[in-house]
């Protein structure tokens, strides 16, 4: 079941890389998605990481982990802009890499000892963060130049990538303290919200500015909804 739930999370890149390659939608929808997806995935690494970290852990722990994941992340993010372009091929890439290896690392890690279910809030708002993301990526690295085939190849080998990293966190981690399991959790969720302070939001700004607001409530709402499905 993990599997097919890693699966179906990292099919989403490819699922959204061949709407972003193949489909048209306005702007202010795509920006409406991104919101959306944002707000979900914001409230599920708070309800499925953060608050269980402090949980079995400590504050302290949690804090930490969180600061030092978001640092991290920041850094990271940078040297991507300064090194490959923000706006290029590579730095879309590198970035949606970036941002998914955390996630998918968190959601590798909270299935640790827990059904599909139990993780239904943080699996359903990565998949969707993942669809407009990649649709976005998609499109931006076609408009670069780049064959339609290329492209949906590169988002695949992306997504495989991402599972593996899911897939590690699961079986590497498996035997880990619950200590040890809270801090790595926190890393990842902190690296998370750096993500999508810095790169989500602001785009669903940019492209959605009037419905931004509500759509983000909306993604918190559907987060919430998920988290009662799966007994969170």
């Amino acid at each position: 079941m993990t599997l097919a739930v890693v699966a179906v999370v990292s099919a989403a890149l490819i699922v959204g890389a061949a709407w972003g390659i193949y489909g048209k939608l306005p702007d202010w929808l795509d920006g409406f998605l991104v919101a959306l997806a944002g707000g979900a995935l914001l409230i599920s690494v708070t309800s499925e990481l953060i608050q269980p970290a402090i949980d079995n852990s400590s504050l302290l722990i949690a804090a930490g982990g969180v600061l030092s994941g978001a640092i991290v992340f920041t850094v990271a993010d940078y040297l991507i802009d300064e090194k490959w372009g923000g706006d290029s091929g590579g730095g879309l890439l590198a970035a949606i890499t970036l941002d998914g290896i955390p996630e998918n690392l968190a959601l590798g890690v909270a299935l640790i000892g827990a059904g599909p279910m139990e993780v239904a809030a943080l699996a359903g708002s990565i998949l969707l963060s993942n669809l407009p993301e990649a649709a976005g990526g998609g499109r931006a690295m076609r408009g670069k130049g780049h064959s339609k085939a290329k492209v949906l190849w590169l988002w695949t080998a992306t997504a495989a990538l991402l599972s593996a990293a899911a897939i590690i966190g699961h079986i590497a981690l498996d035997t880990a303290n619950d200590e040890t399991l809270a801090a790595i959790r926190c890393v990842a969720a902190g690296a998370v919200i750096a993500s999508l302070a810095t790169e989500v939001f602001p785009k669903a700004f940019r492209e959605d500015r009037q419905l931004a607001g509500i759509a983000t409530a909306g993604g918190a709402v559907l987060a919430f909804a998920l988290g009662s499905l799966g007994g969170g």
